[in-house]
């Protein structure tokens, strides 16, 4: 069984970008106005830092949660 990750993502609507944090993994911290393109970054991203990390990991699951903020305007 493969080594589960979970990456958090939250949007920040003031600054109109997406950040990737991880408690599994420390020191992973990027930010991007795509979430989709954060994504990318991500899976290229978390296995550089856990081997810098000094994790010998073969294979590794990454689990995504997203966390997002959004007022509506209530009409009526």
């Amino acid at each position: 069984m493969n080594k589960k990750y979970v990456i958090n993502f939250k949007s920040d609507e003031k600054a109109c970008v997406w950040i990737a944090l991880s408690d599994d993994v420390p020191g992973l911290v990027l930010e991007h106005g795509s979430l989709d393109a954060l994504m990318e970054r991500v899976r290229v991203a978390v296995p550089e830092v856990l081997e810098v990390n000094e994790n010998k990991a073969k294979d590794i699951d990454l689990y995504y949660m997203t966390e997002r903020h959004e007022t509506v305007r209530m009409y009526g």
